[in-house]
C-alpha cells in the first residue's frame, strides 16, 4: 500500500481503496456502552503520539496480515441478531478512502456503526454524518487546542482549526458521541483540561482515561508511571465546573 507523507505523517488522501482491515474482534461488551459490538482496526495514522497503544497500526501495518473484507462480512452475517453494531477504530480510520463504502456495507447488514477518530479530517466526518452513516462518534481531544500543546502530544504539526471544526460537527450532529482525553504525565495540566472542557461545551459525554504504560509507540513511555488517581479526580472536578459532568474510564457513573 503506497502512502504519501506530509511532514512525515500519512496524508488524509494517501490510502487508496479498497479499505484495509488489519484487526477484527468478533465481539466486545466494552467498546460501546450498552451494546455488543465487533471491532475493526484500520491501519495508518497522521499522528505519532508517544503513548499510543497501537504502534503496529501506525508504523508496521504492512507486516500484519490483511483480513479480507469478505471474511469480516461473513462473520458479521453469522452474528446477525447477536451483534448490535461495529466499532471502526485505528490508526485513524478517516485516512482510508474506502471507509464510506465499508460503512455502507455494514449498515446494509442492519448494524449500527461507531467511529473512533482523532478529528483531523472534518470533511470526511461531516460527509459520513450528513449521509446518515454513523450512529456514534468518539473523538480524542488530546490536548488544549493550540499548536504548541497539540504538537507536543502528536509529535508534529497539527491543523487546530480542523480539530475545532470536527468538534463543532459532532456537537451539531444530534447523534450519540463522546469526547475523550488520555491523561498522561507531562502532557496535561489543570489549566489544560479546563481549556479542553470549554472547547467541548454542550457535550453530554466527556471521558478522562488514564495512560497505561503498555505497548507504547515510544518505548521510553513504558517507564512512565500513570497519573495518580487523585489527579484524575481533580481533573474531573474541573471539567464538571464547565460541563456539569465528567466520567473517568472504568469508573461507574450510573
Amino acid at each position: 500500500m503506497s502512502t504519501k507523507l506530509t511532514n512525515g505523517f500519512a496524508s488524509p488522501e494517501a490510502v487508496g481503496e479498497p479499505v484495509t482491515i488489519k484487526g477484527f474482534i468478533e465481539t466486545s461488551l466494552i467498546e460501546w456502552e450498552g451494546k455488543i459490538v465487533a471491532i475493526l482496526f484500520l491501519p495508518g495514522c497522521n499522528y505519532r503520539c508517544s503513548y499510543c497503544h497501537s504502534p503496529h497500526l501506525v508504523y508496521s501495518s504492512q507486516d500484519m496480515e490483511t483480513i479480507p473484507t469478505e471474511s469480516v462480512m461473513e462473520s458479521l452475517r453469522k452474528r446477525k441478531g447477536w451483534v448490535d453494531g461495529v466499532v471502526i477504530s485505528g490508526g485513524e480510520p478517516t485516512l482510508q478512502k474506502g471507509l464510506k463504502e465499508l460503512i455502507k456495507r455494514l449498515k446494509a447488514l442492519g448494524l449500527k456503526v461507531k467511529l473512533d477518530t482523532n478529528g483531523s479530517n472534518p470533511k470526511v466526518l461531516e460527509e459520513l454524518l450528513v449521509e446518515g452513516l454513523l450512529d456514534c462518534v468518539a473523538m480524542d481531544v488530546k490536548a488544549p487546542l493550540s499548536e504548541e500543546a497539540y504538537s507536543k502530544v502528536t509529535g508534529g504539526p497539527c491543523d487546530i482549526e480542523a480539530l475545532r471544526r470536527s468538534i463543532r460537527i459532532i456537537l451539531n450532529s444530534d447523534i450519540e458521541h463522546e469526547f475523550r482525553t488520555t491523561v498522561c504525565p507531562g502532557f496535561l495540566t489543570e489549566e489544560g483540561v479546563e481549556v479542553i472542557a470549554r472547547e467541548v461545551l454542550g457535550t453530554k459525554k466527556y471521558v478522562l482515561q488514564s495512560f497505561r504504560p503498555n505497548n507504547c509507540l515510544d518505548p521510553s513511555m513504558l517507564e512512565v508511571e500513570p497519573c495518580p488517581e487523585e489527579t484524575l479526580k481533580k481533573f474531573k472536578e474541573i471539567v464538571k465546573g464547565y460541563l456539569g459532568h465528567c466520567f473517568i474510564r472504568g469508573e461507574p457513573h450510573h
